[in-house]
């Protein structure tokens, strides 16, 4: 987008107050307010951060192992906003928003997740590929006076969409929220668990996809506080209540004739040798991207059977027991879906984790063997390789999966694992509820 095309639209909106925002590793929202009249300003000089946003951890406190901090005297770094992301905030008056790629020394910053993206999809596109994704997202609302009550604490609501489990109208004003903004989504409805709600997209080339989806989650915690609710992503929020999954779609076309890559009408199953490459590197890397997909100590407590959180590394058709899902649709829609993310993750990691082990796949053909027949939670076969059930064990098959080390950065690696590390030595020392109530009386 031109710089003229935004004044336009800064003037014709009434627009006094531009976010200038980017990703940090977990995913969360950061940025300046700007008043509006400095934005050329700040296209030409950029914007100052300290490095040091990179390694907070949610405690507040700095990952020091991850770089970007003491090690460079705290120093700075220079957010440059990305003019074809100007879209007006339609939930905050006379304000638009901006997303940023951060850089150092004038060259891009190798911890910004945006930017590992970027990296990840110039591979693609040199093999004459285009990455299409689109995000399949699951939150749970809850009162923020009573935290343990759902939005609604009904049971049996999937799939309804009326006042009895929407009271004050939340998931209407997302819908028009994301429409105004720009947001491609394609439906909202009540998931299986209390209060629990769920998100499709139409799909989109895949940094577009990331920059919405990025954009969706910290516009409906923005939407839940206004409203006088709390909206959360994370993986289990409750001992009661299931799993908040992100499921991601994504198929491959060819650039010159946009045709589906993924689809080959001759082969088996309509589903050609490229998507079966990808595949197999989606079951190949499926431990090293585990800690990327399910990112924090509570993702890990959504795998349990019949949960519909994929444990077992397998892929197979219209199946949702399995790691990779091959939904029926063929042609333009032949596609795969990742089943293993965690609501919780980094959209710009979860996208580039999952694209760096299909181009592994693609380089390497490998190959993902057949397509899982049933059940797999009850399978007794022992075919199946497990994804890892803790967090730290997930860190370990992150450090050991070189084709993930490569296609990201060592620094952005060492930063993600030292804030992961620091989350698992602060929970190692903390006493739990369950521990107090299970041990205390007896003991």
């Amino acid at each position: 987008m031109q710089v003229k095309k935004i004044a336009e639209m800064i003037k014709s909106a009434g627009i006094d107050s531009i976010r200038v925002e980017f990703p940090d590793l977990h995913g969360i929202c950061r940025g300046k307010l700007i008043p509006a009249g400095r934005l050329e300003a700040v296209i030409e000089e950029g914007l100052n951060f300290a490095q040091a946003a990179y390694i907070v951890d949610l405690s507040n406190d700095i990952a020091v192992a991850g770089g970007c901090g003491s090690d460079t005297g705290w120093s700075d770094m220079l957010l440059r906003p990305d003019l074809d992301t100007f879209a007006v905030l339609p939930h905050q008056p006379h304000t638009a928003r901006l997303i940023g790629d951060t850089y150092l020394g004038g060259s891009p910053h190798p911890v910004d997740p945006r930017g590992a993206l970027k990296r990840i999809l110039k591979k693609y596109e040199a093999k004459g590929l285009t990455a299409i994704v689109a995000s399949e997202l699951e939150f749970v609302i809850f009162h923020p006076t009573d935290p343990v009550t759902s939005y609604n604490p009904a049971t049996s609501c999937v799939y309804q969409v009326n006042p009895a489990v929407d009271k004050q109208g939340i998931l209407r004003a997302i819908q028009n929220t994301c429409i105004d903004l720009g947001l491609n989504i394609m439906y909202l409805n009540h998931e299986y668990f209390p209060g629990q709600y769920e998100v499709n997209w139409h799909h989109e080339e895949a940094l577009k996809m990331a920059d919405q989806t990025f954009t969706f989650k910290y516009l409906c915690k923005e939407l839940a506080a206004l409203n006088d609710l709390h909206l959360t992503f994370m993986g289990r929020p409750t001992n009661e209540g299931g799993g908040n999954g992100y499921h991601t779609h994504i198929s491959l076309t060819h650039t010159e004739s946009n045709e589906n890559a993924f689809y080959d009408p001759q082969a088996e199953n309509g589903i050609a040798d490229l998507q079966r490459y990808f595949i197999g590197g989606q079951l190949a890397h499926a431990r090293g991207m585990s800690a990327l997909l399910a990112p924090t100590i509570n993702s890990y407590k959504r795998f349990l059977p019949d949960s519909f959180a994929p444990y077992n590394i397998a892929w197979g058709g219209d199946n949702r027991t399995v790691y990779c899902r091959v939904p029926d649709d063929r042609g333009s829609g032949t596609r795969i879906e990742n089943r293993a993310g965690c609501a919780s993750a980094n959209p710009y990691l979860v996208i580039a984790a999952i694209l760096a082990a299909g181009l592994d796949g693609i380089e390497n053909k490998i190959d993902p063997g057949a397509p899982a027949d049933g059940d797999t939670y009850h399978d007794e076969s022992g075919q199946y390789q497990q994804v890892p059930f803790y967090l730290r064990d997930a860190i370990a098959e992150l450090k050991a999966d070189t084709v993930l080390a490569e296609a990201f950065s060592p620094e952005l690696i060492n930063a993600f694992v030292a804030l992961k590390e620091n989350e698992e030595s602060r929970f190692k020392t903390t006493v739990t509820d369950w521990e107090f109530n299970e041990y205390s009386y007896h003991l």
